[in-house]
């Protein structure tokens, strides 16, 4: 089997696996003493709201910025003009973009295990070394020295070009941040799924149709249907019942409304799918609802 590039980097940098489990602690144990107040920020961190991760978005503006701040600096050469003030207003921009997307990143992370957070947190250490080095390259141009604010923010965008090819990795080859159920598209009609005698108000019955892992339960005498793979990180919905109307990830608590499939709880960002039911000859049958 081969081994992709960065999976050897990761495997030589020791000091990844205790520096990633040294700040998974702190994070946890500020997170818990916040308690709701800090759930709540996390699920703003993470995207919740949005129906798709937040970090992605907010990576934009510091790359941009300082990519576009680089070629300012080129262009400007050291003279101090309008070029070059504008490169210093778009490294003003960048860092404060940086520091959101860092926050965001976060709580990402924070639910991230083995391989996987490994090269996540060699993807914030290059990220978070950018930062620093833009930020002390916009305090020398406050300074008016050039020179020394230009190299460092050459560095700094070289360091971010790095941090977002680690990103890309983590997304297109490890998957993160990806929805579990974007590529399971069936039943598209109407499939048996279990008899109407084995659904039990609250119990949760897992069954395999049309491909998809589905979970079938009675909620207030209704039989109601949905997918039992966490669109987050794929963990099992059907593990924990049904809870006021609710399932939960076994995983990293997301939560989904049973009925409509909305998330209540990150980090999942994404809606559960769910089905039409109906019953013929006691048996229940499911499709997904027609666009």
């Amino acid at each position: 089997m081969t081994i992709a590039p960065t999976d050897r980097l990761v495997d030589r940098l020791g000091f990844l696996e205790p520096l990633g489990e040294a700040v998974h602690q702190l994070v946890a144990r500020l997170e818990a003493a916040a308690g709701p107040p800090g759930a709540a920020v996390k699920d703003l961190l993470n995207g919740t709201w949005l129906g798709h991760p937040l970090h992605p978005a907010l990576t934009d503006i510091p790359l941009g910025s300082w990519s576009g701040a680089s070629l300012l600096d080129l262009a400007d050469r050291g003279a101090g003009g309008d070029l070059g003030r504008a490169a210093d207003l778009l490294v003003g921009v960048g860092c404060a973009g940086g520091v959101a997307a860092a926050l965001s990143g976060v709580a990402d992370w924070q639910d991230k295990y083995g391989k996987e957070r490994n090269l996540a947190t060699l993807h914030a250490v290059l990220n978070v070394s950018a930062l620093v080095l833009m930020s002390a390259s916009l305090a020398q141009r406050l300074r008016g020295a050039r020179g020394p604010a230009v190299g460092m923010s050459a560095a700094g965008t070289g360091a971010a070009i790095a941090g977002a090819y680690l990103g890309g990795d983590l997304v297109f080859r490890l998957g993160i941040q990806v929805n579990r159920n974007a590529f399971s598209e069936g039943p598209s009609q109407w499939c048996p799924a279990a008899s109407a005698g084995e659904l039990e108000e609250g119990a949760v019955v897992r069954r395999e149709v049309g491909g998809r892992q589905v979970m079938l339960t009675r909620l207030d005498g209704e039989i109601c249907a949905a997918s039992a793979i966490c669109s987050h990180s794929g963990g099992p919905l059907d593990e924990l019942g049904v809870e006021d109307g609710q399932v939960r990830c076994p995983w990293h608590g997301s939560r989904f409304a049973l009925r409509t499939g909305r998330v209540t709880r990150g980090p999942a960002t994404v809606a559960n799918p769910v089905f039409q039911t109906r019953v013929r000859q006691d048996r229940v049958e499911i499709r997904l609802p027609p666009r």
